[in-house]
């Protein structure tokens, strides 16, 4: 492993349809703890035929060691990274010749963070942006001057209230600024539900999936 670079010769797990011959990309990141065989798995639940479903493997099982709400600074190099090697994934689909229009990230809690920050940095249409327990990536108070438009990217954010690890305030704050950022979103509040990703988000995520075959 690079310590510089800890992700970025991580596994990369597929399945479902060859890039060949896609009509989409699901690309799929795992939580702390977790494994990409894990999140990989939830692409069956989804049950989207056509699409070609990618899961990244975090070094250690974990994208980066303190909790999302720390200063940047304390989870580096770890942070920048996992974002790094996100990037390659879509950078290498593109050139392949799957738009960013037909690429769809899904994230679970820690997944979900990197998956929002990722997207905050690196705004363009994608296919769909779909966070289950997680949101925009620094402490209170962080600036989230994000450059660019989302150009109407769906983006749906679900979270338990209260959870034991993501405020739900901070999901509010990743829809307004993705709002902002030109994305259409579509938030939703779970009372009492565990740390866990439900029924009506599968399908919810299931809908968007869709939406990217029928363009």
């Amino acid at each position: 492993m690079n310590d510089a670079d800890p992700h970025a010769q991580g596994e990369l797990l597929y399945s479902g349809a060859s890039l060949e011959k896609a009509e989409g990309a699901l690309i799929l990141i795992h939580g702390r703890g977790a494994t990409a065989e894990g999140i990989l798995s939830l692409a069956d639940e989804l049950n989207v035929e056509g699409f070609a479903n990618l899961a990244p493997q975090a070094a250690g099982n974990s994208w980066y060691p303190q909790s999302f709400l720390a200063p940047l600074e304390f989870n580096q190099p770890y942070l920048d990274s996992a974002l790094g090697r996100l990037g390659s994934i879509v950078s290498d689909l593109t050139g392949r010749g799957i738009s960013s229009e037909r690429i769809a990230l899904l994230g679970f809690s820690q997944g979900a963070c990197l998956v929002t920050e990722f997207v905050g940095r690196n705004p363009q249409h994608y296919g769909a942006v779909l966070a289950l327990s997680g949101g925009l990536i620094g402490p209170p108070g962080a600036p989230r001057s994000y450059a660019g438009s989302l150009q109407n990217t769906p983006a749906f954010l679900g979270s338990s209230d209260p959870d034991a690890h993501v405020p739900f305030s901070r999901v509010e704050e990743t829809a307004a600024v993705f709002r902002r950022m030109g994305a259409a979103v579509d938030i939703r509040r779970y009372p009492g539900m565990a740390h866990s990703i439900n029924g009506d988000e599968i399908e919810a995520c299931r809908n968007l999936l869709l939406r990217i075959q029928s363009v």
